[in-house]
């Protein structure tokens, strides 16, 4: 991932953020009132605006900072969604006795649709891998700037590999100028401080 930074904003700034989960859909309606609905992105991209979690003067002061550094939008950063950061028994794949590297994913079920989410940004020291729901504590190594998790020794044929971990969404600002307002002396405001996530 070009022009990234492995740094992660200021999580009790995170803390505060509004926004989400995002799709394109195009919808076309007949003269009948029947619509046509296709869906423009396979999975959903994130967005939100983070200003709401500005409560103190220092925290002003580290946003400033941490924007200049990224030059505004030119550098991705590792963003802390508070709603979705942790993981827990995720099927990675399944042991064929010669692949050694597995990529975490996150899946999302409901009424018998799964989405699957590539991780790239798991954060270092929590994962955790198992083999047939016995921690492997030993014998594996993660990137944790790619999310790829390879085994010193391949998986045995058949032997389930998971893993629980807590993740970041890698990011940048949607935005090239600061609008900082100082309301007290204590305390300033930026109206709107969109992020938005990058695809792996």
């Amino acid at each position: 991932m070009s022009g990234f930074h492995e740094v992660q904003f200021p999580p009790d700034i995170s803390y505060g953020a509004s926004g989400g989960p995002g799709y394109s859909t195009t919808v076309v309606t007949t003269v009948s009132g029947h619509e046509r609905r296709n869906a423009n992105w396979a999975a959903a991209r994130g967005k939100w605006n983070v200003a709401h979690g500005l409560k103190k003067r220092e925290q002003v002061a580290a946003l400033i900072a941490f924007f200049r550094a990224r030059k505004g939008r030119a550098y991705g950063f590792r963003f802390k969604d508070w709603t979705d950061y942790q993981a827990f028994a995720q099927v990675l794949g399944v042991g064929d006795g010669a692949n050694k590297t597995f990529q975490l994913v996150r899946r999302y079920a409901s009424g018998g649709e799964i989405e699957s989410r590539i991780i790239a940004k798991p954060v270092p020291g929590t994962v955790k891998i198992y083999r047939d729901g016995v921690e492997a504590v030993t014998g594996w190594t993660v990137n944790t700037a790619t999310g790829l998790v390879t085994f010193t020794t391949a998986p045995a044929s058949g032997v389930q590999v998971t893993a629980d971990f807590e993740f970041d969404v890698p990011v940048r600002f949607d935005s090239d100028q600061m609008d900082i307002t100082i309301e007290t002396y204590q305390l300033g405001s930026w109206g709107q401080i969109p992020v938005l996530e990058i695809r792996p």
